[in-house]
């Protein structure tokens, strides 16, 4: 313990700031729900389109746009991504995370009425400019409202280089 003291005691003020840095390049996190105000369906559609998640809590590291709704990796790393879905029947509810244009999870529920709810979780292996986003899936529809139902969250868990990815 008093070796790794010293070793702190030893670091100059620049060195520190660095370390500050390095760190804060690595808070990359962001979390929003569909609606900013108001409430109502989206969908059905007859393809599938991308949802834009207006509505933001939080945009650490300004990895994901509100615009387009899509996370841009601006580190490789390993990522953690979760959606819920919230809808009412009869009309089933069904959502994507997509990472680079290919499905990874699906969050879908059905029932002939009330409220339907469902949600996932991925972690995903992103390089540098790595694009993930959710898509509504077709002739499905979800619901929102000021009670923000249907999110989407990310966030890295840690930093990769090179050779970590080799050992997978």
């Amino acid at each position: 313990m008093n070796k790794k003291n010293d070793e702190m005691s030893n670091l100059t003020l620049s060195q520190v700031e660095e370390l500050r840095k390095e760190n804060r390049d690595r808070e990359i996190a962001f979390s929003a729900s569909l609606m900013q105000s108001s409430s109502g369906h989206i969908g059905p559609f007859t393809s599938e389109i991308t949802l834009t998640y207006r509505n933001v809590f939080t945009n650490i590291g300004n990895a994901y746009n509100p615009i387009t709704g899509v996370f841009t990796a601006p580190l490789k790393g390993a990522y953690m991504f979760r959606i819920s879905v919230y809808g009412h029947g009869p009309t089933p509810s069904g959502a994507s995370i997509y990472k680079n244009g290919e499905r990874m999870v699906l969050a879908y529920a059905h029932q002939p009425q009330r409220e339907l709810n469902s949600s996932n979780g991925v972690v995903l292996i992103l390089e540098v400019g790595d694009v993930v986003y959710v898509r509504l899936w077709p002739n499905t529809r979800i619901y929102d409202d000021q009670y923000n139902h249907n999110t989407f969250s990310g966030f890295l868990l840690f930093p990769l280089r090179e050779q970590e990815l080799c050992r997978m």
